[in-house]
């Protein structure tokens, strides 16, 4: 057993795997938001509830919204679930997310926790760790295994 290298990847990573890591966190992301954002335009529960969260944020128009909301998860997430317009689409429910954080989630965060107390609460919140994913995934781009990385190759000739 070469310890070395063992020692190197425990406290390294491997860059060999790093393509295989950006595959496995932009396609679930993107399956979630794709099936997630489905069910919103396509079950009148889900539509109504999706609805009812909206008109109790006091969102403007909030059937429009509704629509557009779970049409930006539905597109953005299966772009993202192939790797086409990868960042544009991380973008886009990047600020899907921000705007939920802002308008569903921030408003119910408990009163009166001391500043360290709220961060943990906060940090909790599933909404955080996708925008977080998505900062990344901007950042490392789609990866190999992607139709953008497919694409970038051919123009290049």
């Amino acid at each position: 057993m070469d310890w070395k290298r063992l020692f190197q990847l425990a406290l390294l990573g491997s860059g060999d795997l790093e393509q295989y890591a950006i595959l496995l966190v932009r396609a679930s992301l993107g399956l979630f938001f794709a099936i997630s954002g489905a069910n919103k335009l396509f079950v009148a529960s889900s539509t109504q509830t999706m609805y009812e969260t909206l008109v109790e944020a006091k969102v403007p128009f909030p059937r429009v919204m509704t629509y557009f909301v779970s049409g930006v998860e539905l597109v953005g997430g299966s772009l993202l679930t192939v790797g086409f317009l990868s960042s544009p689409a991380c973008v886009a429910l990047l600020v899907d997310m921000l705007v939920a954080i802002l308008i569903t989630k921030l408003p119910a965060m408990p009163r009166g926790l001391s500043p360290l107390n709220w961060l943990a609460d906060f940090l909790y919140l599933p909404e955080v760790l996708y925008v977080l994913f998505f900062i990344w995934l901007i950042c490392s781009g789609p990866g190999k295994f992607s139709v953008d990385y497919w694409l970038a190759g051919k123009l290049r000739m």
